[in-house]
C-alpha cells in the first residue's frame, strides 16, 4: 500500500485544496448519523480496516469536546 505525503491544502488548485474541508464536513456527518441511527462507521486507520460502533463514537466525541 503506497502512502502519500502530500497535503491537499497546499494544492495551487482551488478545488482540490478546498476538498479538505468538504471531506472534513462530511466525516463529521457520517459520524453524526451514525450515532443518530445507533450504527457504526467503518473507516481505515492505519491502513487496517476499523469498525467504530455509535457508542465508542460518542465517547470519542465527549473526550475530544
Amino acid at each position: 500500500m503506497k502512502t502519500f505525503t502530500k497535503d491537499i491544502r497546499n494544492s495551487p488548485d482551488p478545488d482540490i485544496a478546498g476538498s479538505y474541508n468538504a471531506m472534513q464536513r462530511a466525516g463529521k456527518a457520517a459520524i453524526d448519523l451514525a450515532i443518530q441511527t445507533n450504527t457504526a462507521i467503518v473507516t481505515s486507520i492505519n491502513g487496517k480496516v476499523v469498525r467504530i460502533p455509535a457508542a465508542e463514537l460518542i465517547k470519542q466525541r465527549q473526550a475530544n469536546s
